[in-house]
């Protein structure tokens, strides 16, 4: 999966690799030339004196020396260029994929883990990539160019080099092949202090409410300690690694020094060769440090790749239609013949035989007790997930052969829990219809009835809303929400239990306001209060995720036991207060 994502996402840049790759061996080749240089310079010009020699030789070796920096620094540079357009590539596809999910897959594999693999994971592989460009192509060079050079300086000594690099590579491999299971686990314990702390600083008030503040804490430490456990024995090990790699590369320059000393003495090795052979030891040595550095970071990296393409490689259950339909001869009509929905494992479904035609300019209100599938069905229209049989069909054409763009920008959702952007109140307003003016905008809070709260904020229009709406009431968030959809104007509007934080009075204003003002759109309506659709076209009654009722108000008084339960019910209530 790894090598899969770096093939796919760094193809585009391929020239900034071959750059990498041209100033990699240049520094390398330059590498490798030194000591060499350096062996000449020891035996021609120190042993025998000639500083004129000493001076050419080292003024070459400067210059080496200085290309050798300025080839390092620009393969560093495009190094880092190509990692940081592979990080944005590879965020800007999740996002783009996972903005095609349907709720379905959004809930399997949660916010925390999706905002988790978009962050961290991909600054894994980041990382990775500025590491391989870095040492990739230096490390085997200088290796196996070592490794030629030195069995050339001196074959009697090649033996050392053939023990200590085997060394070395078992002791590597042996450290990271017990690092792979720590970062694996690491990254969902990440995920899990993403979950712990998003849900309590969503539910902060409720957390308050119910004075769990030290469970909380209790919660957060303990999945906090989780993470430092397993970064820890990861720490550890990773530790562990280059004392190893120090330890090994010290005890071969001594075996060199001391092995070498004695062939010196008996006249077999000049102090330059035994120089050079050092250096390219050392070189060699190196370069398999400088590839564990590569090693450490692979486990890890593996891990979040696969995280990423295990989302990259999860279809959306909505599936855009091979050739959508763009155009509609009707407008807001909504119609559903056998319609299911169940949920993947679940034991019965949400939603049973719901038939249904709603014609344009009708106002069909939902009602049924909690668990109805109410939520469910209107989800159906706009098509945030996909009915598990039967027929959706807006303007009379299925929901699954329309182009969701064409689809959305016919409907106007505010859903059951309404939700506003950081930015201002005309950035949330403009959120369906950007080039909307401020009359246009004033007339949506006009019937939401919202303009009075608005005109009295520092700002009016341009007042700061913050992250989900927290710095406004859950009424004056409804209300903007219903402002935002009739910004919009669409053929159809749905109002998922939208009124429900609103007082009866307000609530009253508001619904006498979209009759009067926006006439001809179809309205789809579900509420809890029988005051709030008493007055639509048609009412149904749900139960158990089947229509038990259907008609007007006074019909169902009439005909539906479940409706005139829920009408004595609230009627009882309203008498008690």
């Amino acid at each position: 999966m790894l090598l899969r994502l770096l093939v796919r996402y760094l193809r585009p840049h391929w020239k900034l690799l071959v750059g990498v790759v041209a100033f990699q061996l240049l520094q390398s080749f330059a590498s490798l030339y030194l000591p060499t240089l350096n062996a000449d310079l020891i035996d021609q010009g120190v042993v025998k004196g000639d500083t004129r020699y000493i001076m050419t030789s080292g003024g070459f070796m400067l210059l080496v020396t200085l290309g050798q920096v300025v080839c390092s620094i620009v393969a560093v540079y495009f190094g880092a260029k190509a990692s940081m357009r592979l990080g944005r590539d590879l965020r800007g596809a999740l996002f783009s994929h996972v903005g095609e999910f349907s709720e379905r897959e959004v809930a399997r594999f949660g916010a925390p883990s999706l905002i988790t693999r978009n962050t961290n994971d991909v600054q894994q592989v980041q990382m990775l990539v500025l590491m391989t460009c870095t040492l990739l192509v230096s490390a085997p060079i200088l290796c196996i160019g070592g490794i030629v050079l030195a069995i050339q300086q001196d074959l009697g000594m090649s033996w050392l080099i053939a023990v200590s690099v085997p060394v070395l590579l078992v002791c590597v491999v042996l450290i990271i092949v017990r690092m792979v299971p720590q970062f694996r686990r690491m990254q969902k314990r990440i995920d899990q202090v993403n979950r712990v702390l998003r849900e309590q600083l969503t539910g902060i008030r409720v957390v308050r409410a119910f004075v769990r503040e030290d469970i909380e804490r209790e919660r957060f430490r303990t999945a906090n300690e989780r993470v430092t456990e397993t970064a820890l024995k990861a720490g550890r090990l990773m530790a562990l690694m280059f004392p190893t790699v120090m330890l090994v590369l010290n005890l071969s320059s001594v075996a060199v020094i001391w092995f070498g000393a004695f062939r010196i003495d008996d006249g077999s090795l000049q102090v330059g060769t035994l120089t050079a052979f050092l250096s390219y030891l050392m070189q060699i040595l190196m370069g398999v440090m400088m590839a564990t550095f590569m090693f450490v970071m692979v486990p890890r990296a593996a891990v979040c790749a696969e995280r990423i393409g295990e989302v990259l490689d999860t279809p959306s259950t909505v599936v855009t239609a091979a050739h959508p339909v763009t155009e509609l001869a009707e407008h807001g009509t909504i119609e559903l013949f056998e319609v299911g929905f169940a949920y993947p494992g679940a034991e019965a479904p949400v939603l049973s035989d719901i038939n249904l035609r709603i014609e344009p300019g009708q106002t069909v209100a939902i009602i049924g007790s909690t668990g109805s599938g109410k939520t469910t069905l209107v989800n159906l229209l706009p098509r945030l997930f996909d009915a598990t049989s039967g027929q959706v069909m807006i303007d009379g054409v299925d929901v699954a052969e329309l182009d969701p763009d064409v689809l959305w920008s016919r409907i106007g959702l505010v859903p059951q829990k309404p939700y506003l952007f950081s930015g201002s109140v005309a950035s949330n307003l403009r959120y369906g219809k950007p080039d909307a003016t401020d009359e246009e905008l004033w007339r949506a809070l006009e019937i939401a009835q919202a303009k009075d709260f608005v005109q009295a904020m520092d700002g009016g229009l341009d007042a700061e809303i913050a992250q989900g709406g927290t710095n406004v009431s859950g009424g004056q968030r409804q209300r903007l929400a219903i402002a935002r959809a009739l910004v919009k104007r669409p053929e159809i509007y749905v109002f998922d239990d939208s009124f429900s934080a609103l007082d009866l009075a307000t609530d009253a204003r508001l619904r006498r306001a979209l009759r009067e003002r926006e006439k001809g759109p179809t309205f789809v309506i579900v509420a809890q209060r029988v005051s709030t659709i008493a007055d639509a076209d048609q009412i149904l009654v749900l139960e158990n995720g089947r229509i038990v009722g259907r008609g007007t108000h006074e019909r169902l008084l009439e005909t539906s036991e479940t409706y005139a339960e829920i009408v004595s019910s609230q009627l009882a209530a309203e008498a008690a207060a």
